[in-house]
């Protein structure tokens, strides 16, 4: 019986093999010569890519991209090679495509995101930036989130979804900044003085740009003090040692020509009553 069985087995299996042989040969060598041709293909746009000065992790993820798409086209093209009805697998790839998406829905947002990031880039690697809430310098831009270095050296991971949903600010960009000091000077001081010696020192620090002009303003008239309002430019390397030293200059400048920076300042009177005075009830 089983010698039977064996003998039908292999009866059936050499016809399949004489009937679908051929097919089945054509889908392998679809299947063989499509990968290489696939991966060539590949490759060569990566390197295109690399030649037109794409982002290496973009035209790493494109490269990819475009190897998968090949392949699944490759497979459907086999299986028709070999006989199998395609429909049914484009339908049930079309499916699994939808639920994989659904699933994935907001790491395809991000994914999304960093594309058009490292496209559009809006920022680069270095500068310092405000996206989604928070301060930090570029340390590294991924097709799935951003890294941020704060300010005391913590480290921020962003989801790009949540960089690209939100206004982006970047102050490196232009590669100059403006800066606003704010120092007061007693209504008993000359006002004109204390912006000629503001000025003098605007000219003799090299770090502080001469256009746009630097700028003295009378901002306003406080409770003890008149208020100067200093504007001046920077390069963005120089943005904050310029403006503290600067402060620091104006104190010892202000000191030295006698303009007085006040301080807020209460006088108490104390009044003390007769001790033969009516005491109230």
């Amino acid at each position: 019986m089983f010698d039977y069985f064996l003998r039908l087995s292999l009866d059936d299996l050499s016809a399949f093999l004489i009937g679908r042989g051929p097919a089945l040969i054509g889908a392998l060598l679809v299947l063989l010569i499509g990968n290489w041709l696939a991966a060539r293909l590949a490759n060569v746009t990566q390197r295109a890519m690399h030649r037109a000065s794409v982002d290496p992790t973009l035209s790493g993820f494109l490269r990819n991209l475009l190897y998968g798409v090949l392949i699944a086209v490759l497979i459907v093209i086999a299986l028709q090679t070999a006989g199998v009805p395609s429909a049914p697998l484009l339908a049930a790839l079309g499916a699994g495509g939808l639920a994989i998406g659904l699933a994935l829905q907001g790491s395809l947002s991000n994914l999304a995101w960093g594309v058009l990031l490292i496209v559009f880039r809006p920022f680069r690697v270095g500068d310092f930036i405000h996206a989604g809430g928070i301060d930090g310098t570029v340390e590294a831009i991924n097709l799935m989130h951003t890294q941020l270095v704060l300010a005391d050296n913590r480290e921020a991971v962003v989801p790009n979804a949540k960089i690209g949903a939100d206004a982006i600010i970047n102050f490196n960009r232009r590669g100059t900044r403006r800066f606003e000091l704010r120092v007061g000077i007693g209504y008993g001081d000359d006002i004109g003085k204390a912006i000629d010696t503001v000025q003098r020192l605007f000219k003799a620090d090299p770090r502080i740009l001469k256009e746009p002009a630097p700028t003295v303003w009378t901002d306003r008239l406080g409770d003890s003090s008149v208020d100067l309002l200093l504007r001046a430019h920077t390069t963005t390397h120089d943005f904050w040692p310029a403006q503290t030293d600067l402060l620091r200059a104006v104190k010892e400048s202000f000191d030295a020509a006698g303009v007085s920076i006040p301080f807020p300042q209460r006088e108490v009177r104390v009044v003390h009553a007769p001790m033969d005075a009516p005491m109230d009830r």
